[in-house]
């Protein structure tokens, strides 16, 4: 049994992270958010340590490990510009990281990362859930047994609807969350540099608070993406049955199909990371160059080879009263 402790307990991913330690039959000594709204616990570690101030967490996991116990892991499930902090906190404290997606909003927040890993003797890893996804395994192999001189078309379409609320939180301000293409997008980058191979070139067509739509060519493949938290872009018969939430790969014309299946991959990611097989911080690198590129590039609008959803009308921020 490894002891975990856990930071940004209270945010909306944390459960899957108290779920994977509790199935993975390993205990939480101490947990932190600013946050006290995290009645959770009790379905997972109602004995755990809780604290709404950092300091005191921090007083509190010294004086355990000054006791003679050890935290084997600390995990992050913070506001993504929080991530790379975090992580330093838990390598400082002598144990291994295990840190939420984006794992960073650039990649010189990861040059530091790695030079503390090395440092600290600690490893940092991060959750990449697509890659245990049984069907993104079984496009990756069907990709990697396939002539490797061919370049697919593929089609990413990402809608997940937002409330006003989201403007009003951290996930709404780009320095903090990283905009569109990071907080929502990051994983569908990795999972496409997994299996498509590394970026030759990016192009983005519009960028806006509810939407990004671009051109990636990957070394197999020519990417046109589009993703939006904008309800008004699901599609119409869909939105009638009250969907929320639509995603689709287009390979070559052909569907791939990936909706299910998603609920035991953070499990699945800690039990991976036990066993010494989990996916280190610099395997994020490739996805974090995307989505830094993606956020500091001019969208140049509906020019070349652009996702038919990018022509959407922009619509008005939900704060410009």
């Amino acid at each position: 049994m490894k002891n975990f402790s856990i930071i940004g307990v209270g945010g909306y991913i944390a459960p899957r992270h108290l779920k994977a330690i509790k199935d993975t039959g390993n205990n939480l000594v101490s947990a932190y958010d600013h946050s006290d709204s995290v009645g959770i616990m009790d379905s997972f570690f109602p004995q755990a340590a809780f604290f709404t101030e950092q300091e005191l967490f921090d007083r509190h996991n010294y004086r355990y490990i000054k006791a003679g116990k050890k935290i084997d892991y600390v995990s992050v499930c913070t506001p993504n510009y929080l991530h790379d902090s975090h992580t330093r906190y838990g390598l400082r404290l002598g144990a291994d990281v295990i840190c939420e997606k984006p794992t960073v909003l650039n990649t010189w927040n990861l040059d530091v990362l790695e030079d503390l890993e090395r440092e600290s003797g600690h490893k940092a890893y991060t959750i990449l859930q697509l890659r245990l996804h049984p069907s993104v395994v079984a496009l990756k192999k069907r990709i990697e047994e396939g002539p490797k001189d061919k370049v697919y078309d593929v089609d990413l379409t990402y809608i997940t609807s937002r409330g006003s609320w989201y403007y009003a939180s951290w996930k709404g301000d780009v320095t903090k969350s990283g905009g569109i293409a990071t907080n929502i997008g990051v994983h569908f980058y990795d999972m496409l540099t997994w299996i498509f191979g590394p970026l030759k070139n990016s192009v983005v067509h519009v960028a806006s608070h509810d939407r990004v739509a671009g051109y990636l060519e990957l070394e197999q493949a020519r990417v046109r993406y589009f993703l939006s938290i904008n309800s008004d872009h699901i599609p119409a018969e869909l939105a009638a049955q009250g969907v929320r939430t639509y995603r689709t790969i287009m390979v070559d014309g052909s569907e791939f199909e990936f909706s299910n299946g998603f609920t035991e991959l953070h499990t699945e990611s800690y039990r991976k990371i036990l066993a010494g097989e989990g996916f280190r911080i610099s395997e994020a690198r490739s996805c974090i160059e995307i989505v830094s590129g993606i956020r500091h590039a001019e969208a140049i609008g509906l020019v070349g080879d652009y996702h038919p959803l990018a022509k959407f009308p922009l619509s008005a921020h939900p704060f410009e009263w």
